[in-house]
Protein backbone atom coordinates (compact mmCIF):
# COMPACT_ATOMS: atom_id res chain seq x y z
CA UNK A 1 0.00 0.00 0.00
CA UNK A 2 0.87 3.91 -0.59
CA UNK A 3 0.95 6.80 1.32
CA UNK A 4 -2.54 7.34 -0.16
CA UNK A 5 -4.17 4.14 0.85
CA UNK A 6 -4.02 2.93 -2.67
CA UNK A 7 -2.65 -0.40 -3.87
CA UNK A 8 1.18 0.08 -4.69
CA UNK A 9 1.13 -0.27 -8.75
CA UNK A 10 4.90 0.12 -9.42
CA UNK A 11 5.92 -3.70 -8.26
CA UNK A 12 3.01 -4.55 -10.87
CA UNK A 13 3.82 -2.24 -13.38
CA UNK A 14 7.77 -3.72 -13.05
CA UNK A 15 6.44 -7.16 -13.61
CA UNK A 16 4.52 -6.51 -16.78
CA UNK A 17 7.55 -4.72 -18.22
CA UNK A 18 8.92 -6.62 -21.31
CA UNK A 19 12.05 -8.39 -21.54
CA UNK A 20 14.26 -7.43 -23.97
CA UNK A 21 16.53 -10.92 -23.93
CA UNK A 22 18.71 -11.66 -26.69
CA UNK A 23 15.70 -14.46 -28.26
CA UNK A 24 13.51 -11.43 -28.31
CA UNK A 25 15.56 -9.17 -29.96
CA UNK A 26 16.24 -12.08 -32.40
CA UNK A 27 12.08 -12.58 -33.07
CA UNK A 28 12.29 -8.85 -33.89
CA UNK A 29 14.80 -8.66 -36.58
CA UNK A 30 13.33 -11.83 -38.01
CA UNK A 31 9.98 -10.39 -38.37
CA UNK A 32 11.09 -7.14 -39.77
CA UNK A 33 12.84 -9.25 -42.50
CA UNK A 34 9.63 -11.50 -43.31
CA UNK A 35 7.39 -8.40 -43.75
CA UNK A 36 9.78 -6.35 -45.91
CA UNK A 37 10.69 -9.56 -47.87
CA UNK A 38 7.33 -8.53 -49.56
CA UNK A 39 9.18 -6.17 -51.70
CA UNK A 40 10.67 -9.03 -53.18
CA UNK A 41 7.57 -8.95 -55.60
CA UNK A 42 8.14 -5.34 -56.83
CA UNK A 43 10.46 -6.72 -59.61
CA UNK A 44 8.28 -9.30 -60.88
CA UNK A 45 5.15 -6.74 -61.16
CA UNK A 46 7.75 -4.54 -62.60
CA UNK A 47 8.56 -7.71 -65.20
CA UNK A 48 4.96 -7.54 -65.69
CA UNK A 49 4.77 -3.89 -66.74
CA UNK A 50 7.02 -5.02 -69.56
CA UNK A 51 4.92 -7.94 -70.74
CA UNK A 52 2.08 -5.36 -70.67
CA UNK A 53 4.07 -3.32 -73.18
CA UNK A 54 4.98 -6.31 -75.28
CA UNK A 55 0.99 -6.93 -75.39
CA UNK A 56 0.65 -3.38 -76.39
CA UNK A 57 2.99 -3.40 -79.03
CA UNK A 58 1.63 -7.53 -80.37
CA UNK A 59 -1.92 -4.95 -80.66
CA UNK A 60 -0.40 -2.55 -82.58
CA UNK A 61 1.58 -4.57 -84.79
CA UNK A 62 -1.66 -7.03 -85.30
CA UNK A 63 -3.71 -3.17 -85.63
CA UNK A 64 -1.12 -2.27 -88.82
CA UNK A 65 -1.40 -6.07 -90.39
CA UNK A 66 -5.39 -5.66 -90.58
CA UNK A 67 -5.36 -2.36 -91.74
CA UNK A 68 -3.05 -2.59 -94.55
CA UNK A 69 -4.50 -5.89 -95.68
CA UNK A 70 -8.19 -4.43 -94.95
CA UNK A 71 -9.07 -5.11 -98.59
CA UNK A 72 -7.67 -8.73 -98.97
CA UNK A 73 -9.60 -9.88 -95.96
CA UNK A 74 -12.90 -11.80 -96.33
CA UNK A 75 -15.42 -11.10 -93.06
CA UNK A 76 -14.02 -14.38 -91.27
CA UNK A 77 -10.06 -13.61 -91.50
CA UNK A 78 -11.02 -9.84 -90.65
CA UNK A 79 -13.21 -11.18 -87.51
CA UNK A 80 -10.39 -13.47 -86.41
CA UNK A 81 -8.04 -10.26 -86.89
CA UNK A 82 -10.40 -8.95 -84.31
CA UNK A 83 -10.89 -11.27 -81.75
CA UNK A 84 -6.87 -11.38 -81.57
CA UNK A 85 -7.08 -7.78 -80.62
CA UNK A 86 -9.74 -8.26 -78.52
CA UNK A 87 -7.64 -11.37 -76.69
CA UNK A 88 -4.44 -9.42 -76.50
CA UNK A 89 -6.25 -6.70 -74.62
CA UNK A 90 -8.31 -8.93 -72.24
CA UNK A 91 -4.89 -10.34 -71.39
CA UNK A 92 -3.12 -6.68 -70.94
CA UNK A 93 -6.59 -6.10 -68.69
CA UNK A 94 -5.58 -9.09 -67.05
CA UNK A 95 -1.73 -8.04 -66.29
CA UNK A 96 -2.87 -4.38 -65.09
CA UNK A 97 -5.61 -5.79 -62.68
CA UNK A 98 -2.79 -8.44 -61.46
CA UNK A 99 0.22 -5.65 -61.18
CA UNK A 100 -2.36 -3.08 -59.49
CA UNK A 101 -4.09 -5.45 -57.33
CA UNK A 102 -1.28 -7.60 -56.13
CA UNK A 103 1.01 -4.67 -55.45
CA UNK A 104 -1.63 -2.65 -53.59
CA UNK A 105 -2.27 -6.18 -51.89
CA UNK A 106 0.92 -7.61 -51.34
CA UNK A 107 3.79 -5.11 -51.10
CA UNK A 108 2.66 -1.11 -50.70
CA UNK A 109 -0.67 0.64 -50.69
CA UNK A 110 -1.12 2.97 -53.58
CA UNK A 111 -1.32 6.30 -52.73
CA UNK A 112 -4.04 6.96 -55.35
CA UNK A 113 -6.74 8.99 -52.86
CA UNK A 114 -7.40 11.76 -55.02
CA UNK A 115 -6.14 10.67 -58.36
CA UNK A 116 -9.03 11.37 -61.02
CA UNK A 117 -8.49 8.24 -62.77
CA UNK A 118 -7.87 6.13 -60.17
CA UNK A 119 -10.02 2.35 -61.06
CA UNK A 120 -13.41 2.12 -58.65
CA UNK A 121 -12.10 -1.36 -57.94
CA UNK A 122 -9.63 -0.42 -56.00
CA UNK A 123 -11.48 0.95 -52.99
CA UNK A 124 -11.89 -3.26 -51.72
CA UNK A 125 -8.94 -4.53 -53.28
CA UNK A 126 -7.98 -7.73 -51.36
CA UNK A 127 -7.04 -11.63 -52.53
CA UNK A 128 -10.82 -12.73 -52.91
CA UNK A 129 -11.74 -9.81 -54.87
CA UNK A 130 -8.55 -10.45 -57.24
CA UNK A 131 -9.15 -14.07 -57.67
CA UNK A 132 -12.67 -13.65 -58.83
CA UNK A 133 -11.36 -10.81 -61.29
CA UNK A 134 -8.98 -13.10 -62.18
CA UNK A 135 -10.82 -15.83 -62.85
CA UNK A 136 -13.62 -13.86 -64.77
CA UNK A 137 -10.82 -12.07 -67.10
CA UNK A 138 -9.57 -16.15 -67.73
CA UNK A 139 -13.29 -16.84 -68.45
CA UNK A 140 -13.16 -13.89 -71.20
CA UNK A 141 -10.01 -14.84 -72.60
CA UNK A 142 -11.10 -18.48 -72.97
CA UNK A 143 -14.62 -17.40 -74.46
CA UNK A 144 -12.14 -15.44 -77.03
CA UNK A 145 -10.37 -18.72 -78.00
CA UNK A 146 -13.40 -20.84 -78.17
CA UNK A 147 -15.36 -17.92 -80.35
CA UNK A 148 -12.16 -18.08 -82.82
CA UNK A 149 -12.59 -21.51 -82.72
CA UNK A 150 -16.28 -21.85 -84.09
CA UNK A 151 -16.02 -18.73 -86.49
CA UNK A 152 -13.22 -20.75 -87.93
CA UNK A 153 -14.56 -24.22 -87.54
CA UNK A 154 -13.60 -25.63 -90.62
CA UNK A 155 -10.11 -25.46 -89.74
CA UNK A 156 -10.33 -25.97 -86.67
CA UNK A 157 -9.34 -29.51 -85.39
CA UNK A 158 -12.41 -31.24 -83.54
CA UNK A 159 -10.17 -32.84 -80.59
CA UNK A 160 -8.90 -29.01 -80.16
CA UNK A 161 -12.13 -27.36 -80.72
CA UNK A 162 -13.69 -30.32 -77.43
CA UNK A 163 -10.65 -29.66 -75.47
CA UNK A 164 -10.98 -25.62 -75.51
CA UNK A 165 -14.98 -26.35 -74.87
CA UNK A 166 -13.79 -28.32 -71.46
CA UNK A 167 -11.45 -25.87 -70.62
CA UNK A 168 -13.57 -23.07 -70.98
CA UNK A 169 -16.02 -25.15 -68.64
CA UNK A 170 -13.47 -25.65 -66.22
CA UNK A 171 -12.78 -21.48 -65.69
CA UNK A 172 -16.29 -21.00 -65.54
CA UNK A 173 -16.81 -24.23 -62.49
CA UNK A 174 -13.87 -22.83 -61.20
CA UNK A 175 -15.02 -19.01 -60.94
CA UNK A 176 -18.38 -20.39 -59.71
CA UNK A 177 -16.34 -21.97 -56.99
CA UNK A 178 -14.82 -18.89 -56.11
CA UNK A 179 -16.94 -16.27 -55.87
CA UNK A 180 -19.40 -19.08 -54.15
CA UNK A 181 -16.24 -19.46 -51.31
CA UNK A 182 -15.76 -15.54 -51.19
CA UNK A 183 -19.43 -15.28 -50.42
CA UNK A 184 -19.46 -17.40 -47.92
CA UNK A 185 -15.83 -16.10 -46.22
CA UNK A 186 -17.36 -12.40 -46.54
CA UNK A 187 -20.93 -13.98 -44.66
CA UNK A 188 -18.66 -15.26 -42.00
CA UNK A 189 -16.11 -12.36 -41.64
CA UNK A 190 -19.90 -10.33 -40.69
CA UNK A 191 -20.82 -12.66 -38.23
Amino acid sequence: MSDSGLPDTRETHRSHKPTHSASNQVEAVFESVVFASRWIQAPLYAGLIVAELLYAYKFLVELWEMVIHIHKMDETVFMLGVLGLIDVTMVANLLTMVVIGGYATFVSKLDLEHHPDRPDWLTHVDPGTIKIKLAASLIGISSIHLLKGFVDVANENPEHLKWKIFIHMTFLASAILLAWTDKIMQKDKKH
